[in-house]
């Protein structure tokens, strides 16, 4: 995964109004640290950084105070209704460093007719070098029939990964495809429960005005 280089500024100022104020400025609050060193409270620019975390495991070039650093986003804070980047924990990394991150899994291929895939996880921990992290593990499923499973073990990792995760952990079975029919009737099914439900409570209320005259 290429670098990507951003320029911050050490941060004087701390609190929820020295964050806003940042903030309004187009630019993100992060703090880097890592490797024994005290924490490094720094601005980033917002747009560009925006733009670097919008891939998985980014590795950022931190040029700060006339030096550049190495580092992983670890944490990323996000406004829950605007999208835009709150806040972000960096954690430093060195070439040749081996780091342990959760990578995307995707699938190619379909499988038999009939039949449909079931996800358990859509990602894997792995051990990688820092500047060696795979963008995404790729999963063919290809043909595979009622039964089939995939397991950590079966994944094809990039050269210089191996698995932080039980090699036995599922991560896709195979089942059968529920028909049409099937999947009516399970929601009628459901309707049926839900219809009951609320019956119960209709009468359960009635018993209570009745109790509450009666007192």
């Amino acid at each position: 995964m290429a670098e990507v280089k951003l320029t911050a500024e050490l941060r004087t100022e701390f609190g929820k109004g020295a964050a806003r104020r940042i903030r309004r400025a187009d630019k993100v609050p992060a703090v880097l640290y890592g490797h024994g060193s005290d924490p490094q409270h720094i601005t980033l620019p917002g747009h560009a950084t925006l733009m670097a975390l919008r891939e998985h495991n980014a590795l950022l070039s931190i040029e700060v105070d006339g030096k550049s650093q190495l580092a992983l986003p670890k944490q990323i804070q996000r406004d829950p209704i605007k999208g835009f980047i709150e806040h972000v924990d960096l954690v430093m990394v060195r070439r040749g460093e081996k780091v342990t991150v959760d990578v995307t899994l995707h699938s190619e291929g379909e499988t038999a007719p009939d039949t449909v895939a079931m996800w358990d996880r859509n990602d894997v921990a792995i051990e990688a070098e820092a500047t060696n992290i795979p963008e995404g593990i790729t999963i063919s499923v290809e043909g595979l029939d009622v039964g089939a499973q995939i397991h950590a073990s079966d994944l094809e990792l990039p050269e210089g990964s191996t698995l932080a995760v039980d090699p036995d952990t599922l991560i896709v079975s195979v089942s059968a495809a529920r028909s049409a029919a099937e999947e009516e009737e399970e929601a009628a099914a459901a309707e049926g429960e839900e219809t009951e439900g609320e019956g119960e409570g209709e009468e359960s209320g009635e018993d209570s005005e009745s109790d509450d005259s009666e007192s």
